[in-house]
């Protein structure tokens, strides 16, 4: 039976695997205007940028995490989550999902996932060697 290749979409990643949890945010995240609300509510420390119209989140507004190319705010120097530090359930939407966007892998795993990256060169690796064997 031929082996048929995954393709970025139908990869699995699993974050608990990651020897860098916090390289993921190193840009921040887009989160659902409600989120961030309940996050200010409990005075958590961190900032939010950039409120946006984007009809993808359920109020149909976005903030950003990040000043343009910066770490999350809420991203300490112990390089531990703030939000993640009081209760997981308060962490948003799409951080407990990345990698994942809408059930797929999003376009920037490959930037920001220390996982996907380390699978990567293992794949590129393996098949340097088969190449390798052949010859």
């Amino acid at each position: 039976m031929k082996k048929t290749k995954k393709s970025k979409t139908e990869e699995s990643i699993n974050c608990f695997e990651c020897k860098t949890q916090s390289h993921c945010c190193r840009f921040g995240a887009w989160i659902d205007l409600e989120e961030a609300k309940k996050i200010l509510s409990l005075g958590i420390k961190g900032d939010f940028f950039h409120l946006e119209i984007d009809k993808d989140f359920p109020s149909g507004y976005c903030v950003g995490t990040s000043y343009e190319d910066n770490p999350c705010s809420f991203l300490g120097s112990d390089g531990l989550c703030a939000i993640h530090k009081v209760s997981y359930r308060h962490k948003p939407k799409t951080c407990k999902e990345f990698p994942y966007e809408n059930k797929k892998l999003s376009p920037f795993v490959d930037v920001l996932c220390a996982e996907f990256k380390s699978r990567a060169r293992k794949r590129k690796n393996r098949a340097k060697k088969a190449v390798h064997c052949r010859k």
